[in-house]
């Protein structure tokens, strides 16, 4: 069996690092996108009301 270039621990800790940063990303989108429809709610409620 040829030699990987790289450790199996070493693959394995850059793939637990990659699924860290793409349930980062993921979790800092869906903030984003819930606090700009919270803003928005907000304003459409704040104008109905004047």
């Amino acid at each position: 069996m040829p030699e990987l270039p790289i450790s199996l621990p070493q693959l394995l800790s850059a793939i637990a690092a990659l699924l860290l940063v793409f349930v980062s990303g993921g979790v800092i989108y869906l903030s984003t996108v819930e606090w700009r429809d919270r803003r928005r709610r907000k304003a459409l409620e704040a104008k109905r009301r004047s």
